[in-house]
């Protein structure tokens, strides 16, 4: 009988260990437009996994990818509404909230992605992190590498002069508009999806992207000259919103910070990486991959794009050269 009792008593007592500790978990929401085969999404799984490690299982993160929980602009506001936990998204949706962050857009601003990362250990990116916080509530835990972006046309480009009136698909983004502008270019703002039929049909001429992204949407197939411009080096944030950045313990705060980190460089490592090979990839499929004089496009630029016309300080560009 006493031994049953025992029995009773440690069945009971199991299953009331196990309820407190599902009570304590806590379930949040990672969010992001990137594919599933993408180190942005693989990484993310990895941190997600690492964190519930690290907090002894108090933390259940679940990523949702490739926009299954909105675009973009979505996941920024479900961000602020508290209906997403984490996100990862660029820098320009950041300017929208504090201009002064979106100066990283700059064209030439960065050397490379050795560069960026460098930023993101310097008293100016926390000062610029610290401003978007100040004003969102919004904590930027992590920067990853995105890609460097790069021109693609119809025909060959080796000065800025060259994009005089070329006819140009650029995201309907003040930076990322700066370059082809200042060079003389018509830009489009073309929807994503249909980059690939504007370029096929001759609708436009050129477009810009990452090799990365150039590789998986195919269009060197349409395409024959990739232009090393080099203009803009890409990056994402990792963004904890405001409520579930308050509501962490200090050492909760570390673990997330940490492990966050440690996923953003993972997945800069896997795009440089990827990068690097390929421009001999491109090489060998018989496309002519033009090398540029970068100063010439930097010149020009600097010449006729102003810091004020997009709520940026130069100095924080001046500080932002100098870091190496």
């Amino acid at each position: 009988m006493k031994s049953r009792l025992a029995t009773i008593l440690c069945t009971a007592a199991a299953i009331m260990a196990t309820t407190a500790v599902a009570h304590a978990e806590t379930v949040l929401k990672w969010a992001h437009v990137y594919e599933t085969s993408e180190p942005f999404h693989t990484d993310s799984v990895w941190a997600a996994e690492e964190i519930a490690k690290r907090t002894d299982g108090r933390y259940k993160i679940e990523v949702y990818p490739a926009s299954q929980l909105g675009k973009e602009a979505d996941i920024n506001q479900g961000l602020k509404l508290g209906t997403v936990d984490i996100i990862i998204s660029g820098s320009s949706f950041a300017a929208r909230d504090y201009k002064p962050i979106g100066v990283t857009y700059f064209p030439y601003i960065f050397r490379g992605p050795d560069h960026l990362i460098a930023y993101t250990k310097s008293d100016v990116f926390k000062r610029l992190a610290k401003g978007y916080e100040d004003k969102t509530g919004n904590h930027i835990a992590a920067v990853s590498y995105y890609g460097t972006r790069h021109t693609t046309s119809n025909k060959p480009i080796a000065k800025c002069a060259d994009m005089q009136a070329l006819k140009i698909r650029v995201p309907d983004v003040p930076a990322y508009l700066a370059m082809p502008r200042a060079c003389g270019a018509n830009t489009t703002p073309i929807a994503f999806a249909e980059v690939y039929l504007a370029l096929q049909n001759g609708t436009v001429e050129a477009q810009e992207n990452p090799l990365t992204t150039i590789e998986a949407k195919k269009f060197y197939e349409v395409q024959k000259n990739i232009i090393l411009t080099g203009h803009i080096v890409d990056h994402l944030n990792t963004v904890i919103s405001k409520t579930r950045w308050a509501s962490l313990s200090d050492e909760d705060k570390k673990i997330f910070g940490d492990v966050m980190q440690e996923a953003a460089e993972r997945t800069s490592k896997t795009i440089a990486g990827k990068e690097n090979s390929l421009i001999a990839t491109f090489k060998e499929k018989g496309l002519n991959v033009v090398e540029v004089d970068k100063s010439d496009f930097e010149k020009t630029v600097m010449e006729k794009v102003k810091f004020e016309d997009f709520g940026y300080e130069k100095a924080d560009w001046e500080a932002i050269r100098a870091i190496q």
